[in-house]
């Protein structure tokens, strides 16, 4: 619903709509982002990569990473910044989520356009991630066994390979212990696709382009980011009931869930876009290394699936 809709509905003048959208977006943000959005700290990761293990069965895994575009009208005079590659209008929004589909850590507003770098290495997020500064725990045993590993945040093709940042091997026909641990990672990486997916269908909002400018768009976005950690920590059971999102069948296949029918997932940012230099360091190679032999010697019970 644009600003011009709500006057209207309201019978108050569009600009004193538009301020009192963006009076209460802020105000949102500012008592509830302290509470339901902290910055985490070393305990708040450990115990994620705690329910990760548990529910996903994932070691040291600390959050789900992935970027999406939240769509908005054309910027005046914004030329190309905003022009994204599926020939929208966009600011971008890059987010590490929980193994229960809460939001870690976002970042909020990069031009869809990507005029300046890479969304990653740009953001306060991938600048903290690339200089261990993100207070991730040290490293550590993996469960029932003598080797230690990193902590790290899991995502797709598109991030860099790090230490502290987990992304699949590269390629098809894949020798088996790199098929499996891609199968695995995407298990775990499939928490944050769910949790985008699940803030899109309870904020319908989302599901059309914005009609505002890209700063007010900005703080209905932080806003409902907030709003979704609220909703989903107090009221689980009706905000995102078993079945709405994604779940797992008695034989360990992925079955859609509920969200996927009422709300289309935001566009993904392209891999292009996410990060333009890809040159790993060498002991990133060897974690991830070690990480599919783990997993490859400690299988599911049941088949995965991606």
């Amino acid at each position: 619903m644009d600003h011009f809709t709500l006057s209207r509905l309201f019978r108050v003048g569009r600009s004193t709509a538009q301020r009192i959208t963006q009076e209460v977006t802020k105000i949102i943000w500012s008592e509830l982002a302290s509470e339901f959005l902290p910055v985490p700290d070393e305990n708040t990761w450990k115990a994620n990569a705690s329910e990760f293990y548990r529910q996903w069965q994932f070691p040291n895994c600390c959050g789900a990473l992935d970027g999406k575009h939240v769509v908005i009208q054309c910027p005046p005079q914004a030329g190309s910044l905003y022009y994204n590659y599926k020939k929208q209008h966009s600011i971008v929004l890059l987010a590490v989520c929980d193994a229960n589909y809460n939001f870690v850590a976002v970042d909020i507003g990069a031009y869809g356009g990507n005029s300046d770098g890479s969304v990653f290495s740009t953001s306060e997020f991938g600048r903290r991630l690339r200089n261990e500064n993100l207070n991730l725990p040290p490293p550590t045993c993996l469960p029932n066994s003598d080797q230690v590993s990193p902590h790290f945040i899991v995502g797709d093709a598109a991030f860099p390979l790090l230490p502290s940042l987990m992304r699949p091997y590269p390629g098809r026909n894949l020798p088996t212990i790199k098929d499996y641990f891609n199968q695995r990672l995407s298990r775990a990486r499939r928490t944050i696709e769910n949790a985008f997916g699940i803030m899109v269908a309870r904020w319908r909002i989302l599901k059309a382009p914005l009609i505002m400018t890209p700063q007010a768009a900005e703080n209905i976005t932080k806003a409902i980011v907030v709003l979704h950690n609220f909703s989903n920590k107090r009221a689980r059971r009706e905000y995102a009931p078993p079945g709405f999102p994604d779940y797992l069948d008695n034989n360990g296949q992925f079955v859609d869930g509920e969200w996927r029918r009422i709300a289309d997932p935001l566009p993904s940012v392209a891999a292009a876009d996410i990060s333009r230099n890809h040159n790993a360091p060498r002991n990133a190679y060897q974690v991830r290394d070690n990480l599919a032999q783990y997993v490859t010697e400690n299988p599911l019970p049941f088949a995965v699936s991606q």
